[in-house]
């Protein structure tokens, strides 16, 4: 990003929701709007504000203009594709690797190694994050789904919405889960205090979280989450709001001194249930990788449940 831009609200658009006002005025696409409020980087009165924010005439928005993006460019990355067909393909990412351009990452990402595996890719444009349904944390492990063109790629965000997509993660949690399974539903959005991070607040995007225990020791637990919704950084936030944050995670969990800790978050996307146009669903499944297996391994047998990853 480079200097930053302001634009006034006028009458006619006041009451309408921030993301779409700061759209209709910059010229900017929605999608790099929700990343720069997403970022914390869009003030008004020097705060930073909510997608869903109602703007009042006279209201001045304050947002970094952004610089030309580069060319993405096809580059060789290390990373296994565990499902591969016409429509799609599944990539099982290695944490550390960052998926998509943004921000201090314009080269070495997935979608750089994606499209020089699948040239096609090059063609569903940035605004389509290269056939990308959804996104994975630099530092989580796992499953993404990718569509191979604009017509599955639109069938998958379809799916994806409408919760008809499964996805199953596996996680480290401090502490004790007293409930074998349960849901938490609450809302997520900016934190207030942090922009930078995101929390539980009453006025954020809802957000609901299901999870099962599947054991036990001293000090953690290990838990399988599915996600009803995608919100950012739903599990970390959702975890840690009931007093169980993410062992490894230093935003809104714990970490922990000794072999326990894998040096990044403990959270590993697991199971990808999806269906393709016309055919039956698939169900593609990933191994924990090495740390957090040597992870686990270093806890020792559970005080209760069983490990079978």
């Amino acid at each position: 990003m480079s200097d930053h831009s302001t634009v006034e609200v006028p009458a006619e658009y006041s009451g309408i929701r921030a993301d779409r006002v700061l759209a209709l005025l910059s010229g900017l696409s929605r999608a790099t709007v929700r990343q720069l409020i997403e970022d914390g980087s869009v003030t008004c009165r020097e705060i930073p504000i909510a997608r869903s924010q109602k703007l009042v005439a006279g209201d001045v928005i304050v947002y970094p203009t952004p610089e030309p993006p580069e060319a993405l460019g096809p580059e060789i990355l290390d990373f296994d594709v565990v499902f591969e067909s016409p429509e799609a393909i599944v990539v099982d990412k290695p944490a550390g690797l960052v998926v998509h351009p943004g921000a201090g990452h314009g080269t070495g990402t997935l979608a750089n190694g994606l499209v020089d595996r699948y040239p096609e890719l090059l063609e569903m444009g940035e605004e389509h994050r290269w056939g990308l349904v959804h996104r994975l944390d630099r530092d989580t492990s796992g499953l993404l789904l990718v569509a191979r063109n604009p017509q599955v790629l639109q069938f998958l965000q379809t799916e994806l919405k409408a919760r008809r997509i499964g996805r199953t993660y596996v996680t480290l949690v401090d502490g004790h889960l007293d409930a074998a399974t349960g849901t938490i539903d609450a809302p997520i959005g900016r934190d207030p205090g942090r922009p930078t991070r995101m929390a539980v607040v009453r006025d954020g995007r809802p957000a609901r979280t299901h999870y099962r225990r599947l054991a036990q020791w001293a000090g953690c637990t290990l838990v399988e989450v599915s996600l009803e919704t995608g919100r950012t950084h739903q599990i970390r936030v959702h975890m840690a709001s009931v007093g169980n944050g993410v062992i490894g995670d230093s935003t809104y969990g714990k970490r922990v001194v000794g072999d326990a800790d894998p040096g990044r978050v403990w959270l590993h996307a697991r199971r990808l249930q999806f269906p393709l146009p016309g055919g039956d669903d698939q169900l593609v499944e990933s191994e924990i990788s090495t740390d957090l297996a040597a992870s686990l391994d270093s806890l020792g047998e559970p005080v209760s449940g069983a490990v079978d990853l």
